[in-house]
């Protein structure tokens, strides 16, 4: 697939480097001519120093036979642009945009569904993690949940604690353990290192474990892998620039909320917007102001602003304080490998869930959900089954009988409003949405081949 990437930031770098591995012709359009020769020397693609939205610049990237045009710089006003340039002038195919003010968000129906901008699929990085954190705030003690087939099934990583009842037993005991509730434990990394679970294999304590189950079952299932945490009830979150505010909107109803912003003029406008939400003004370095607003207290501590620094000092303050739980979101990727584990318990990557979405609309075959994981290492793909017996792979098959990809589970099928765990003996029918998880990334072209039906395949 011939694709332009517009935009040679963290997500365009990021979403380059998970692409041109698998038999893409990737281009990379930017005006920063110093990031442009760093990423060609890193990776095998060509890249143009221009304007991503000009005419001329967008004729030297090929987009007049171009597959696809991914435009993701930090203007929404240009990625806009470039997606009209390229489809009045050029005719490429799909496009897909970045757009991150809330102002475009609020009349996205009317400005890219109605075709008035000729937007094919909407990205939108600060609702993604939004959406994300929200998820990590319903199921306390998960370090990821993603969700598949409209919510159905969800794969979920957690921490395996020592005195919980499944440490130094074997994952064949789980089904011993929950005798009414089906999951499949989809992967295990043990010392940063992937172990392929099977029957016999023994948890142990800070094992990092990947399970798939219904939504319904996940507290249930957690509870056999740590000791489970009570829901929490209230939060303090830091920033409230447009990731900070989101949430605190969405979460005020169900929990008691305090927010925490620097700037007075924003504070005052969050005040009025936010109906049941205490807004302060100040600084989350401030040790006095934490133990005004009673930090020990706090469930969990969400850290948001713009600054990583910030977030991380702010953090380990607040659990110095006695804050139960702290989360931070971190723009660096080096970063997130440094911090998590230690004081700060959740480092969440907006690049992350940002490329996850991305990369749903890259894929070939009819993937339909693609989430990145373990810091882009690792994938959870939803495809869809599609053909008969006589023209596809994985149709009327069961799954022991598949040939996987190495490191490659199938955690789950989705049939119509069931959700089937799966076994050796499960068979894949038509239409069936199926739940994999991926250790390798580098897999994902097979797993693509595996799911496109073909005329030719007897």
């Amino acid at each position: 697939m011939k694709i332009i990437i517009l935009g040679a930031g963290q997500v365009g770098g990021t979403l380059a480097e998970n692409l041109v591995g698998e038999n893409n012709d990737i281009t990379i359009v930017d005006t920063d001519s110093r990031r442009l020769r760093e990423l060609q020397d890193k990776y095998d693609l060509r890249v143009i120093n221009g304007a991503a939205s000009h005419p001329d610049t967008l004729r030297d990237a090929g987009a007049q036979d171009a597959d696809m045009l991914v435009a993701v710089t930090n203007s929404d006003e240009i990625n806009m642009a470039a997606c009209q340039v390229a489809f009045t002038l050029f005719n490429t195919p799909n496009r897909i945009a970045r757009i991150r003010s809330p102002e475009y968000l609020k009349e996205k129906d009317s400005l890219f569904k109605s075709g008035a901008i000729p937007v094919d699929h909407l990205i939108a990085p600060e609702e993604l993690v939004t959406g994300y954190i929200e998820r990590l705030v319903q199921y306390p003690g998960a370090l990821q949940v993603v969700s598949f087939a409209e919510e159905k099934v969800s794969l979920v990583a957690v921490k395996a604690f020592y005195g919980g009842p499944l440490v130094g037993n074997a994952i064949s005991a789980l089904r011993e353990h929950m005798p009414h509730i089906d999951t499949r434990v989809a992967a295990i990394f043990r010392q940063g290192r992937a172990i392929r679970p099977q029957g016999t294999t023994i948890i142990e304590a800070d094992d990092e474990v990947f399970f798939v189950a219904a939504s319904n079952d996940i507290r249930s299932v957690m509870s056999e892998l740590q000791r489970l945490e009570k829901q929490y009830r209230k939060i303090m979150i830091v920033g409230g620039g447009n990731i900070g505010a989101g949430l605190a909107k969405r979460l005020e109803r169900n929990y008691s909320i305090k927010l925490i912003e620097r700037d007075p003029e924003r504070a005052e406008m969050l005040s009025e917007v936010l109906e049941n939400t205490i807004v302060l003004c100040g600084d989350a370095a401030d040790k006095e102001l934490l133990y005004e607003e009673n930090i020990e207290e706090m469930d969990v501590f969400i850290a948001l602003t713009n600054e990583d620094e910030t977030n991380i000092m702010s953090a380990m303050l607040a659990k110095s304080l006695n804050a139960r739980k702290v989360m931070v979101l971190i723009q660096r990727g080096a970063y997130v490998e440094l911090v998590q584990g230690g004081d700060i318990d959740v480092a969440i990557s907006p690049q992350q869930a940002t490329i996850s979405a991305l990369l749903t609309h890259v894929r070939r075959a009819d993937i339909v959900n693609v989430s990145s994981l373990r810091r882009g290492a690792a994938e959870a793909i939803e495809a869809i089954a599609h053909g008969d017996e006589s023209t596809s792979k994985v149709v009327g098959r069961a799954i022991g009988d598949l040939k996987l990809p190495p490191g490659t589970t199938i955690g789950a099928i989705v049939r119509g409003e069931e959700v089937l765990i799966a076994h050796d003996r499960t068979m894949i029918e038509q239409d069936d949405h199926v739940v994999m998880f991926l250790v390798d990334k580098k897999y994902v072209p097979d797993v693509e081949s595996l799911f496109q039906p073909s005329p030719f395949f007897l």
